[in-house]
């Protein structure tokens, strides 16, 4: 047996070699028909608006869906000419006008397959048709609002007014596209590093409930006025810092006690107006009176803090710059009557019992000091830098104090509360010399 297996093996191996090439030369020759499978989504929709134009009395429209359905292309002929086919040969369109009925919900468009390859004897689509379903008809009235996104004037300036033309668009579609429109904006990126009126027009975005932008194919099944576009005029203001702001009170503390500051935090803003508004402005000092009785001081025997908003406030066509706060904090201080507030920078305290080898440092630059006199001018001729302070350092190693301020103040001149001042106590470093 393994004689007649190894016997003649050159012989054996072309044997089988001329019996492969006798077989691929049969295919070849035969060259038989087969199909081949394929899985596409891309179909081209046409002539989109015939079936709304047919439906238009109806009350009904035709719903487009985001998701296009998946078919399979089914290609017959024979295996040389099918061998270089991709699914990019393959084009697939629905044809409206071509529906089956109108009358049907869903209404079904045939799908029809071609290739660009030669030799194909038959190609198949399963399904073979586009089905689309068919909604009551919508219209709503949506007011148009502008999106700057990232677009900011250039120094100087601020956007003042915006008008859209037109200022309001009328949508068109499927009943459950158009209900789930929250709004309705148009992009504009002129304003960008202008520093005068810009005009600029653009296409509408519509916006769903959820802050989503629709879709391409979503818009597909609207009808807009004007085709969807609008147009944006910017007007831009100027800007300008450092507007005081003056503040009223309403009531009156306690007896005994009076209104000695109104102060605000910050206690500038900045602005921007037409040129018109800034002009009054200047003319009043660069500062804004706020008539309206903001803060009750009713029998208050203590500070009285509140925020308010100051939009409300600002005269017309002037706005505050982008970023601003629109709280701004108002403290009326509270004193007894015949009592004084005086602004102490802390650089005049004395440190005492400070070691040698420690150093001082103060968290604040000044601090409140709130005196009363025995009389009622006994503090007319009393001014800040009479004001003698100290903090103790006794027994306090490196870290952070919290410590009470001692006062050395002339007889009948007494302090209405208590001051305390944070400090940082540190060892001072030395560097001593080194010798190469």
């Amino acid at each position: 047996m393994k004689k007649i297996l190894t016997h003649n093996i050159p012989l054996k191996l072309i044997s089988i070699l001329i019996g492969f090439l006798v077989w691929l030369i049969v295919v070849n020759i035969d060259n038989p028909v087969i199909s081949r499978i394929f899985t596409l989504s891309n179909i081209e929709i046409l002539n989109e608006a015939y079936i709304d134009d047919v439906l238009e009395e109806s009350g009904k429209v035709a719903l487009r869906s985001d998701e296009s359905p998946t078919v399979r292309v089914i290609i017959t002929g024979e295996r040389k000419n099918l061998s270089g086919i991709t699914s990019n040969d393959i084009h697939l369109t629905a044809d409206m006008q071509q529906a089956l009925s109108l009358n049907t919900d869903p209404v079904m468009i045939p799908i029809a397959a071609s290739c660009d390859k030669t030799g194909v004897t038959s190609i198949r689509v399963t399904p073979p048709n586009l089905s689309v379903k068919l909604e009551d008809k919508a219209t709503s009235n949506f007011p148009i609002t502008v999106n700057n996104g990232d677009s900011r004037p250039g120094k100087g300036y601020e956007i003042g007014t915006q008008t859209v033309e037109p200022d309001s668009i009328r949508i068109t579609g499927p009943s459950s596209l158009v209900k789930i429109i929250d709004k309705v904006n148009v992009s504009t990126s002129a304003v960008n590093g202008a520093t005068e009126d810009v005009t600029e027009s653009g296409s509408i975005e519509v916006i769903d409930k959820n802050g989503e932008s629709f879709s391409r194919i979503a818009l597909a099944n609207l009808r807009f006025d004007n085709d969807g576009k609008a147009t944006v005029t910017t007007n831009l203001w100027k800007t300008r810092s450092d507007i005081s702001l003056d503040m009223t009170v309403a009531g009156m503390p306690a007896e005994g006690y009076m209104v000695d500051e109104i102060d605000t935090v910050p206690d500038t803003i900045s602005v921007a107006g037409t040129d018109e508004a800034l002009e009054e402005l200047r003319k009043n000092g660069n500062r804004i009176r706020i008539e309206d009785a903001t803060v009750d001081v009713t029998d208050a025997k203590e500070d009285v803090e509140t925020k308010i908003d100051i939009t409300q406030y600002l005269p017309e066509n002037i706005k505050l710059t982008s970023g601003s706060s629109t709280e701004v904090s108002v403290i009326v201080t509270i004193l007894p009557d015949g009592g004084r507030s005086y602004s102490i920078p802390t650089s005049s305290i004395r440190v005492l019992n400070k070691a040698d080898d420690m150093q001082v440092f103060f968290e604040v630059d000044k601090f409140e000091v709130r005196l009363t006199a025995d009389t009622s001018d006994g503090l007319d001729d009393f001014h800040a830098e009479d004001v003698e302070a100290s903090i103790d350092l006794s027994d306090k190693e490196e870290g952070t104090y919290e410590l009470p301020v001692e006062f050395d103040l002339p007889d009948g001149i007494r302090l209405l509360r208590p001051v305390h001042t944070d400090v940082t106590v540190s060892r001072i470093s030395v560097q001593e010399d080194t010798e190469e």
